[in-house]
């Protein structure tokens, strides 16, 4: 359903050029949930403004291919794309209370979003279902309040039921459980689940949890300073990874059980994405780092963007 060929988008100051996405290409099968993963600041969010041509100044998409259905999307005009953005694809956004209108009542931004030629009667009768579909208790009242009176996690309902209310056939979920405490964070994985599953919608999921991949994902690409390093099904990533950034990320997270040993922590920090080193980016911070790799850029080779993908994979399996 959508393809991304070579994306580059930039944000372009007078002093320099911040290379936010920088020649990323996946793509997203129908009724597929495909996760973005890495660290703050590597990419994920612009990648997935730049599909929904939502970005804001300086940001541009600088070249590359967009394509829904074998449109390209980089190519539509502002009143083309409006018919696909919401409509076709949709996205909710980590914190509802910057993303949703403040001064409008829910049942009118839900009503922005119903494309359908009805009454207003069917239109409320088409809004309360969908406050029913995410969970939201009493959602006849609760359609003529306003965002700031809901829960954390009834906000990130409140805003999957907007951006349902459009009936897209991708979903774009940006860290949709960044801030909510561990019980709502669970309930909002199973939630998008159970919608994909009822709608057979396609999902994009970006998200630094690990934990939440596993639960979602069919297939996950890793990004590091804007690029794409690994690119597997999700099994084939938690398992057996092939890049360092990957092998890193996963020793990373805390195993719950009890053990001496201090929890792993990947040294140093992401590289300036407005002063790119040459070579590898994730070099500085590789223990597998050889000299080749502060030199020349590795392509992406059976998954993976490392010249030594191959030794590494083999060395961490045994």
């Amino acid at each position: 359903m959508l393809e991304i060929r070579d994306l580059k988008t930039h944000f372009i100051m007078k002093e320099f050029v911040a290379k936010a996405v920088d020649g990323i290409s996946f793509t997203v099968g129908e009724g597929e949930t495909f996760g973005l993963v890495g660290e703050s600041g590597c990419g994920k969010s612009a990648a997935c403004r730049s599909i929904m041509r939502i970005l804001h100044k300086p940001g541009k998409i600088v070249s590359g291919e967009i394509l829904y259905n074998g449109l390209d999307l980089i190519k539509m005009s502002e009143t083309e794309i409006s018919k696909i953005r919401g409509s076709e694809i949709g996205m909710i956004f980590q914190e509802p209370m910057t993303s949703l209108n403040p001064v409008l009542k829910i049942k009118e931004q839900l009503f922005e979003n119903i494309k359908d030629n009805i009454s207003n009667e069917e239109k409320t009768a088409k809004a309360i279902e969908c406050l029913k579909m995410v969970g939201i208790p009493a959602p006849e009242r609760r359609l003529g309040e306003y965002i700031h009176q809901y829960s954390g996690g009834m906000r990130q309902r409140a805003m999957i039921a907007i951006t349902l209310a459009a009936n897209p056939k991708i979903l774009i979920a940006d860290e949709p459980t960044t801030a909510l405490d561990v019980t709502i964070q669970d309930q909002i994985i199973k939630l998008i689940n159970n919608l994909k599953e009822r709608f057979n919608m396609s999902v994009i999921l970006v998200t630094h949890d690990l934990g939440v991949v596993a639960q979602m994902c069919d297939r996950v690409a890793v990004m590091y300073a804007g690029k794409i390093v690994e690119t597997a099904d999700t099994d084939t990533i938690l398992t057996r990874p092939r890049h360092p950034y990957t092998i890193a990320l996963l020793r990373s997270v805390p195993t719950g059980r009890e053990t001496s040993r201090r929890l792993f922590s990947i040294s140093g920090a992401p590289p300036d994405v407005t002063d790119l080193p040459p070579g590898c980016s994730f070099a500085p911070r590789c223990v597998y780092a050889r000299e080749r790799c502060a030199a020349e850029e590795p392509a992406m080779e059976n998954g993976a963007a490392c010249f030594f993908s191959d030794e590494i994979s083999l060395r961490e399996a045994n």
